[in-house]
């Protein structure tokens, strides 16, 4: 049950939370419209005064943190890849991969993907039952804004950002007119997908803008492949059909005030051995998330739904094993600023508060409804000047049969040289984390636990930015980081007692990572260098019998040591060539590290052009996967396919205006 004397904190934010006054939140809209973004004043150090940011992304009040945001020309290499593509070749991820078109989970610097939260428009969108998102069921395509922070955010996100958090977003483009765009891939094993996407806007009266986008995606992997094996190792059959439809609605006054509609609905249908009548199974799931918002001056408010479908059967499809979970979720948030009379000191204090209502199903829980309720409350407050960012935060989860802990953090930011050719800023972090048993770790027939505890770890981290202009060509980023993650309570399946969930294991997760870009542009030629490397140390630290006395201190499961990336691209005009690769030392797929999967070179290559037929632009991609037609494994220890190909075609006709 949940202590009182926790409660001393809640009534003061609310109170501040339900008395805001309106022309306070009238001047900070005035003063928001005739002030340059946040992020335009963060990079040139100006005079700051008081902002207000629509749509406030988490990252925002995570000072002293690493957040890699993916631009908007890897988006658009990746439109016809999953998450998991993108990732893999743009980030020091580690992930584990059931197959093509299979489930795809994520670690972030050493934890499980459990400790990963994935936020669409600012809400947490992880299946509740397993505690995580499959990421090849989520399309590049399908959203307008990628940013990857690492580390603990609880204190901003909430349960399971212990790792990190992947953080995707919808933005309206306030335009009057209609957009379409039509794409299509085909690739090696019979593989294709096909995309629709329409953008509209328009002035609705004098006071009214409205934009929209509708976006409708279909891909199908038959994975035709020639070969049942790969020198030697099996090859799964498997054959995955997606669908999915995204739409986002906004509406806008000229008083700042916005309306949102945003609706996102999944269907991801696996069969794994086709032919086999007797063996083959069968995994469909289907999502649907519906979220609307409403934005005045300080205020935030939203309204969500999201509902979760699982079937999965064995050889007779028609009885299949059913999950059903749906959840009911409200927020509020207002943002106040402090000290508005200094021009050179921005303060901005949120105050908020989450309800969340999960109802589930199971027939691996006995088929009962189960219940819970979840309550967040929290405080963030973020102190910028020309060289300093400071972001100070906490929140108390209220869970049913649950007590979270109090979840603090810090963070800062001081540019230590701020030249018009060379800004190069240090940073640091220091926050708490926490996660919630999932409802498989629970209430599982025989395996569950009820009785579990919260998992609670503490984060610390530390680095340096820079950004170098060293010519009038050429420009260098690049970012250094250490860090170290405590994870108490480490819930896990017990072999020793038939798997049943305890919390038994002490993790501790440390290492660093690297990240430069060099890029030079003259006489309309581009080319650049984007270069990343992880080294992660992810062991056990408490034996928790006699037996398990030999893992500790042993590298986890399917986390490498060392990790890197490399993108290279040469661009002129229209045309562009891109190498991708991946590296990865040998992956311990064991708990004793006796077996393992040796470390791996994956890389791809991508040659684009757009042409046009008369006043079209089409855009057309080639692209080959694993050039070096790498013997890669899945989780099963089965081959992943080798060398393949695809092409892209995306046509973009004519934004047509009233």
């Amino acid at each position: 049950m949940v202590k009182k004397n926790r409660l001393w904190w809640v009534l003061p934010i609310f109170f501040v939370l339900l008395t805001g006054t309106t022309a306070l939140a009238q001047r900070e809209l005035a003063q928001r419209e005739l002030t340059p973004s946040d992020s335009v004043q963060r990079e040139l150090g100006t005079t700051l005064s008081v902002v207000t940011v629509r749509a406030t992304p988490p990252e925002r009040f995570l000072a002293g943190q690493k957040i890699q945001r993916v631009d908007s020309t890897t988006l658009l290499q990746f439109r016809f890849g999953s998450l998991t593509d993108l990732l893999q070749f743009n980030t020091p991820l580690a992930f584990k991969n059931y197959g093509p078109g299979q489930l795809a989970t994520v670690s972030f610097r050493g934890t499980s993907a459990n400790h990963t939260a994935v936020l669409w428009n600012d809400i947490d969108i992880n299946q509740p039952n397993l505690g995580q998102t499959d990421f090849s069921t989520l399309p590049v395509a399908g959203f307008d804004r990628l940013a990857v922070q690492y580390g603990s955010s609880a204190s901003v996100v909430g349960s399971g950002a212990v790792g990190g958090s992947v953080l995707l977003g919808s933005a309206g483009e306030w335009r009057s007119g209609i957009g379409v765009s039509l794409g299509q891939q085909v690739s090696s094993f019979r593989n294709n997908q096909t995309q629709l996407g329409v953008r509209y806007g328009s002035s609705l009266g004098k006071n009214w803008q409205l934009s929209g986008k509708t976006f409708a995606y279909r891909s199908q992997y038959t994975n035709d492949y020639p070969y049942k094996e790969r020198r030697n190792y099996f090859v799964e059959q498997s054959q995955t059909a997606q669908r999915g439809l995204v739409q986002d609605v906004f509406l806008r006054d000229k008083r700042g005030r916005q309306v949102s509609v945003n609706a996102w609905l999944t269907d991801n249908d696996l069969v794994l051995t086709p032919q086999d009548t007797v063996s083959r199974e069968r995994t469909r799931t289907q999502s649907a998330r519906l979220l609307a918002s409403y934005e005045a001056n300080a205020l935030t408010l939203r309204l969500g739904w999201i509902r979760d479908r699982f079937d999965y059967a064995k050889g007779n499809f028609d009885l299949p094993d059913r999950t059903r979970t749906d959840r009911f979720l409200a927020r509020a948030e207002r943002e106040f600023p402090l000290w508005r009379g200094n021009i050179y000191v921005q303060t901005v204090l949120r105050v908020g508060g989450e309800w969340s209502h999960y109802r589930t199903v199971t027939d691996g829980y006995g088929g009962q409804l189960i219940t819970e309720n979840r309550q967040n409350l929290y405080v963030l407050l973020r102190i910028q000047t020309p060289r300093w960012l400071v972001s100070a935060n906490i929140r108390q989860a209220y869970v049913t049969r649950f007590n979270p802990p109090l979840t603090p953090s810090l963070g800062i930011e001081h540019k230590l040289i701020q030249q018009e050719k060379l800004i190069l800023t240090a940073k640091a972090s220091i926050g708490r984390s926490y996660r919630v048993p999932t409802l498989n770790e629970r209430y599982w027939l025989v395996l569950g636990n009820p009785n579990l505890r919260p998992e609670n770890g503490l984060n610390m981290e530390a680095g340096l930015t820079t950004t170098v202009k060293l010519t009038n060509n050429l420009a260098l980023t690049a970012d250094a980081t250490v860090y170290r993650n405590r994870v108490d309570d480490w819930s896990y399946w017990n072999p020793d007692l038939g798997y049943r969930v305890e919390n038994l294991q002490l993790v501790v997760a440390q290492g660093g990572e690297l990240n430069t870009t060099l890029t030079y542009a003259r006489d309309g030629w581009q080319t650049g260098i984007r270069a990343g490397y992880a080294l992660t140390r992810s062991a056990q630290q408490r034996a928790y019998n006699v037996y398990a006395q030999d893992v500790v201190g042993k590298q986890l499961p399917y986390v490498p040591i060392h990790n890197g990336t490399l993108n290279a691209w040469i661009a002129r005009n229209k045309n562009r060539l891109t190498v991708q690769m991946q590296t990865s030392s040998r992956r311990y797929i064991t708990f004793d590290e006796s077996q393992y999967f040796n470390g791996t070179v994956l890389a791809n290559v991508l040659l684009e052009t757009t042409l046009r037929v008369g006043s079209v632009p089409i855009r057309v991609q080639g692209q080959v996967n694993n050039v070096f037609d790498t013997l890669l494994f899945s989780v099963k220890r089965n081959a992943l396919p080798g060398r393949n190909f695809s092409i892209n075609l995306l046509i973009n006709f004519p934004f047509i205006k009233p």
